[in-house]
């Protein structure tokens, strides 16, 4: 038996074993039709489904080589954030789940940030990634994210973001939360810098991310069939009680509501953000190339840079009335 044991099974295993190297992921199945489609295929698609045009997640990398001219950029250094500031636990330490999404995707956490050329326009892109623990929002995004708009600012770029993400990380509780506000003040400095927004939707959009930035844009684009909103259809169906309306909280009934601006085909988005992104800036160009109003005919307007504690008479400019 010993024989048998310590050399004729392992033999027959090592037979088994060396049989075939092919990988296992040379397929996937659309979770639409059940359709199977080969990888290569997927992947020249950007992964929309050849068979019945069903949208599937698509990794932030692969994003971006479709999204920029000539599938070049670069990326913008996030800041470093505490690993596990909360030394939380469940089944699995939190710790070791980060390290193995970390290793699973190749990347620090669930968003990539980065500049480069869409359609000629210089533009800074930050990406939520799905695959990172289901895009959540934690503090390496929340800081991710004000990191990419202060650069957006400071290179004067339009910042473009796409949102995939189920909510709030859980194992980083309040301070988890703590970057709805923080990101949103973000915004604000855009805002203030005159510098376009545009929030692009993908699936799924929910939880605190939907509650925050991904409803602030200038203007909203989305991807067929995402599903955005706060809480859950299930969930909503729960509490009222009712049956809500057939594809309720999908993009296109978002959009025939007013939520959204526009349903854009992913072939098609990166033609449709380089003409909103044109116009746009152009747009803004316009703007700043109009000399101030007080500089300009022979009444002058107050501002704070002139006078910041005098109120002019337009009549007679130059006379302070007190």
């Amino acid at each position: 038996m010993n024989w048998i044991t310590n050399f004729v099974r392992p033999k027959i295993k090592s037979l088994w074993s060396a049989k075939s190297d092919t990988p296992d992921n040379l397929w996937r199945k659309c979770p639409t039709c059940a359709g199977m489609i080969f990888h290569r295929d997927l992947d020249a698609a950007q992964y929309v489904c050849m068979h019945c045009d069903c949208h599937l997640k698509i990794s932030a990398t692969a994003r971006l080589k479709n999204l920029f001219d000539d599938g070049i950029w670069e990326d913008i250094a996030l800041p470093e954030v505490p690993l596990d500031p909360l030394k939380f636990r469940d089944e699995k330490r939190y710790a070791d789940r980060l390290r193995e999404a970390r290793a699973k995707t190749g990347d620090l956490d669930a968003l990539k940030a980065t500049r480069g050329q869409i359609s000629g326009v210089r533009t800074t892109v930050a990406v939520q990634s799905f695959d990172f623990m289901g895009g959540s929002l934690g503090m390496a995004v929340g800081e991710g994210l004000i990191a990419a708009m202060r650069a957006s600012i400071d290179h004067h770029t339009p910042f473009v973001v796409f949102t995939a993400s189920g909510g709030a990380r859980m194992q980083e509780g309040i301070l988890s939360l703590m970057q709805l506000p923080r990101v949103t003040i973000a915004v604000q400095m855009l805002r203030e810098a005159g510098l376009a927004y545009i929030v692009c939707h993908t699936d799924p959009t929910t939880g605190g991310v939907t509650a925050s930035y991904a409803m602030l844009g200038d203007i909203h684009m989305a991807e067929p069939g995402a599903l955005i909103g706060f809480a859950g259809p299930r969930v909503i169906e729960n509490t009222i009680r009712q049956k809500l309306p057939e594809g309720f909280q999908r993009a296109e009934y978002l959009a025939d509501h007013g939520m959204v601006d526009m349903v854009v085909h992913r072939h098609k988005m990166r033609e449709t953000l380089g003409r909103t992104l044109k116009l746009l800036t152009r747009k803004t160009a316009r703007a700043m190339s109009v000399r101030p109003a007080y500089e300009v005919g022979p009444y002058a307007v107050p501002t704070m840079q002139n006078a910041p504690n005098q109120i002019f008479d337009l009549a007679s400019p130059k006379q302070p009335l007190a």
